[in-house]
């Protein structure tokens, strides 16, 4: 605020100095000119009269001819005063409202009210580098979680954006350059409550800047980073960078994941899904050829995960020089239906539209489409702005980028035994998916599942853990019941309970908790609020595991000590 107010004061200096000139000017000549009081004697007004007459008249207030009534002389010199000092005025308040408007004052200003919020935020947050697409979906799933975040972006009109947004939580936003550390300082990185740095820009050399910024400034903060390059991926890795998120591998990983095991890929969606999100229905997509119509890097993660699944592809590619595609590509664009014949589309079992256009992959799912209406068709979809398009176009599976980077992060850093729940399931098989996934939708109905964390200890579950430690025993099934009314049962599941390195998969109700336990459970949103009523009441508690309401409170508490 000291830069600021400097700035300012260097930008009005001449004003201010013509002020105080005519104020000193006028109010001398107020003194030194004699007046004649009531009872016609000579009298000199004093310097603080003199001030007080001289504001007045500069303000154009107009209290009057005060004490006593002028002299002309007095008048004259009145008359001499009103027009220099309104004079000065306006020139003063027109020289400060020029400077209000210097771009390099605002910007200023702008970045003392930014550092202002940053430092004001008392709760744990989350630095977010980037404001696309990506950045846009993350801030809103983390405002919605009642998680703090600051966002940087180098485009001002990102942060238009966020300023026009209605999130639930005040979300403080600068237009600066995050590969620079001093901007990532001020947006605070070295911050006492900042947890984490998420690098979301649409450079991969500015991602790994931040999160070898990160990592220096920072070393124990948790930084997530988006990698579109194999290159960038090794190099962030180098650095110690904790999750790498490719958006073209992972959506590889889950269309191979939906051809060999449809229910763990829904499995997969509804626990990385974002909160009030619509479940994800299933989809079952078909083996046989498929073509793949763009070989960049989509299109190579794409055909790599194919193939590893046994999955014949023609590849469609209009600049083999540049992406170098394997013997047997057909060389064209998808859009045209001669080209498309030529890689069999009449016989084909689906495709994949993955160039980096929208409008040709639009294109090449409806020509795909009239040639061949029983096709599995999967298109990417580049820009956020035209999910209604794509929506219209009735696909199968849709790759929106910033959905799956969204999604995987928040999933990250919200639920940190999520990963390993996901990680332990993937070689379960598809029909363990299949009931666990049934099992989810009874519970959860039509909005994507709320997932959440329970550690066992005297800090977060005070009363389980006091009860455990006197001897009592306390059941994961304990745990599902209505605090409110125990013969409910609460809508949630266990879906991982870790013990030291010891994991298992969907405990059973009867399963009995010890101290340091950490248990990841799934339900409905509001289920987590209801399960803290017994964490942290004793009374809730005992309810729950014995059946007996026992009333709480000073009135209760003399009444048994004198019935005792």
């Amino acid at each position: 605020m000291q830069n600021v107010l400097f700035v300012l004061l260097r930008r009005i200096r001449t004003p201010l100095i013509l002020l105080i000139v005519v104020y000193a000017i006028s109010v001398l000549g107020f003194v030194l000119i004699p007046g004649v009081d009531d009872k016609g004697q000579p009298w000199h007004m004093g310097f603080f009269h003199a001030f007080y007459v001289v504001s007045y008249t500069a303000t154009t207030i107009g209290f009057g001819e005060l004490p006593y009534l002028f002299t002309n002389a007095q008048r004259l010199w009145s008359i001499l005063v009103i027009y220099a000092s309104v004079l000065t005025w306006l020139y003063s308040i027109g020289a400060l409202f020029t400077a209000l408007q210097d771009p390099g004052l605002r910007a200023l200003m702008v970045r003392y009210a930014f550092q202002r919020d940053v430092a004001r935020i008392r709760e744990p947050f989350y630095l977010i580098c980037g404001y696309g697409d990506t950045g846009t979906l993350l801030a809103r799933a983390l405002a919605e979680s009642d998680i703090r975040s600051v966002v940087l972006d180098i485009h001002q009109e990102c942060i238009n954006a966020l300023k026009l947004e209605d999130l639930p939580l005040h979300v403080p936003s600068w237009c600066a350059d995050a590969s620079h550390p001093d901007a990532l300082t001020m947006a605070g990185l070295t911050h006492g409550n900042c947890i984490g740095v998420i690098a979301l820009t649409n450079s991969d050399d500015v991602n790994l800047r931040i999160a070898i910024t990160a990592r220096l400034l920072h070393p124990h903060l948790l930084t997530v980073c988006r990698a579109e390059s194999q290159e960038a991926e090794k190099n962030m890795t180098a650095f110690g960078t904790d999750h790498i998120i490719n958006p073209f591998h992972t959506f590889a990983a889950r269309l191979a994941m939906a051809l060999h095991a449809p229910g763990m890929y829904l499995l997969f969606e509804w626990m990385t899904a974002t909160p009030t999100e619509a479940l994800r229905e299933p989809i079952f997509p078909p083996h046989g050829h498929w073509i793949l119509c763009g070989y960049g890097r989509f299109g190579k993660a794409v055909q790599e995960r194919l193939a590893t699944e046994g999955i014949a592809v023609t590849i469609i590619e209009a600049d083999h020089a540049r992406t170098s595609p394997p013997p047997g590509s057909v060389q064209g664009r998808g859009s045209e239906p001669e080209v498309l014949r030529q890689a069999g589309i009449e016989t084909a079992a689906g495709i994949v539209a993955g160039t980096d256009n929208d409008a040709t992959n639009l294109s090449v799912a409806l020509t795909a489409r009239a040639l061949n209406p029983n096709l599995f068709m999967v298109a990417r979809q580049n820009q956020h702005q035209n999910e209604a398009t794509f929506r219209a176009a009735n696909l199968q599976l849709v790759m929106q980028r910033a959905n799956v980077i969204a999604h995987k992060i928040y999933a990250l850093i919200t639920t940190p035994l999520l990963p390993d729940f996901l990680q332990l399931a993937r070689p379960q098989g598809n029909e363990w998916a299949n009931v666990l996934v049934a099992r989810i939708g009874g519970i959860v109905g039509d909005v994507a599942p709320h997932t959440w964390v329970i550690e066992i200890n005297s800090a977060a579950t005070p009363t389980v853990a006091a009860a455990i430690k006197a001897g009592c025993k306390v059941c994961v099934g304990d745990l599902y019941l209505d605090p409110r009314n125990r013969v409910d049962r609460l809508p949630c599941l266990a879906l991982l309970l870790m013990r030291g390195n010891e994991s298992t998969l969907l405990p059973p109700d009867e399963h009995s908790l010890v101290v340091g336990d950490k248990l990841l459970l799934c339900g409905r949103i509001e289920t987590s609020r209801h399960m803290n009523l017994t964490m942290h009441n004793h009374n809730a508690l005992n309810y729950v595991l014995t059946g007996i309401d026992r009333p709480a409170g000073m009135l209760w508490d003399c009444l048994t000590r004198r019935r005792n």
